[in-house]
């Protein structure tokens, strides 16, 4: 199948996010008795774009900012070496206990230790999202755009981040411009407001064009009933994707792909790395295989930042979760949580197995 665009874009993919840090200890140490840090700027909906942004596509980015922030500074600079536009709202910090933008703490892990991940998100200024602070039928009718993707961990965060998501989906739907939603379940961002969450899942869900999550993602963010996850082998994780899809299909008419990756980690180097896709009628899988790991964070957006480049080049379906695969496994090889590809060669080198030095 093919997924038809809008001919008049001026941006191949937009995404509403949250930046923040990612601050990393050197060496794959861990982080309570490290004294040297790698900071970057981060968001699980960037690290998605980034892979059409390094492979030429246009990109925007919908965000925050707290003002006059040196970290706001940092965060610009980082979108824009990124080959990214971004557009924003400028928020007043409010004084030292006021906004600011969130922190994400995480070591690699080695070998037998696995990485350990704190996410400081004390007053994060993405939480303030309003869709009052966007001309939406400027960016979608005036501009255009191809893709949306919107993530649940956006979605979440707040009731107004929530409605702006929402609101999102409706102006993407009404000018013509496709909508992907990774669901991204988060327990801790969903206590205490699972009906509301719930019925804003569903209305998302219910106009995107492409759906991603896992087996849990689908149970507790729409109510799919499935098998339980985790505890399974992969082959077994497989089947019962497809059962779970299966009922999705029912109650989502309008998506036409689906998506997940699967991973089982031997050591904190050494994964099992494979997706499942299901497109149509079809389904394509890549069964897993093993890959070497430097720092696992951001795999699974880079998966997903391949499968949206590959769907907007309108290349078959088949080569959508290839490429996605080899993406996620290259994001894998970087300290970065974003894929920084030097070209379409080196994924498809990673998905064809050659790691043969290029002269």
């Amino acid at each position: 199948m093919t997924i038809e665009f809008r001919k008049d874009y001026t941006y191949s993919l937009v995404v509403p996010t949250s930046m923040g840090v990612r601050i990393t200890p050197v060496n794959g140490q861990p982080v309570y008795c490290s004294k040297t840090f790698v900071l970057q700027a981060t968001s699980a909906e960037s690290n998605v774009a980034s892979v059409s942004s390094y492979l030429g596509l246009p990109v925007k980015v919908l965000t925050t900012f707290v003002k006059g922030s040196p970290i706001a500074r940092f965060i610009k600079n980082d979108l824009a070496s990124r080959h990214m536009d971004y557009e924003a709202k400028e928020v007043d910090q409010g004084g030292p206990w006021g906004y600011r933008h969130q922190f994400n703490i995480a070591d690699s892990g080695y070998g037998s230790r696995g990485p350990r991940v704190h996410n400081d998100r004390a007053g994060e200024v993405g939480r303030t999202l309003n869709v009052n602070d966007f001309d939406l039928d400027r960016i979608f009718g005036q501009e255009g755009v191809q893709i949306v993707h919107i993530s649940g961990l956006i979605a979440a965060l707040s009731p107004e981040t929530g409605t702006f998501c929402l609101e999102l989906a409706k102006a993407a739907k009404k000018h013509g411009t496709r909508i992907s939603f990774d669901l991204n379940h988060r327990a801790s961002f969903w206590k205490g407001r699972e009906g509301e969450l719930h019925d804003l899942f569903t209305q998302i869900a219910g106009v995107s064009d492409i759906l991603v999550g896992n087996e849990e993602d689908f149970q507790l963010c729409l109510g799919i009933e499935g098998p339980e996850a985790g505890g399974k082998s992969l082959s077994n994780k497989i089947d019962s994707f497809k059962v779970m899809i299966s009922k999705a299909k029912k109650a989502f008419t309008n998506a036409a792909v689906f998506a997940t990756t699967l991973r089982q980690v031997v050591s904190t180097n050494c994964h099992l790395w494979g997706a499942i896709m299901s497109e149509g009628n079809n389904w394509h899988v890549v069964e897993p295989r093993e890959i070497t790991v430097l720092d696992r964070i951001g795999g699974g957006d880079g998966f997903v930042g391949g499968m949206l480049y590959s769907i907007l080049r309108g290349w078959e379906p088949e080569k959508w979760i290839q490429f996605g695969w080899a993406t996620g496994a290259l994001v894998t090889t970087l300290l970065t949580d974003y894929a920084q590809p030097a070209d379409e060669d080196q994924i498809w080198s990673i998905w064809e197995g050659n790691a043969r030095v290029r002269r």
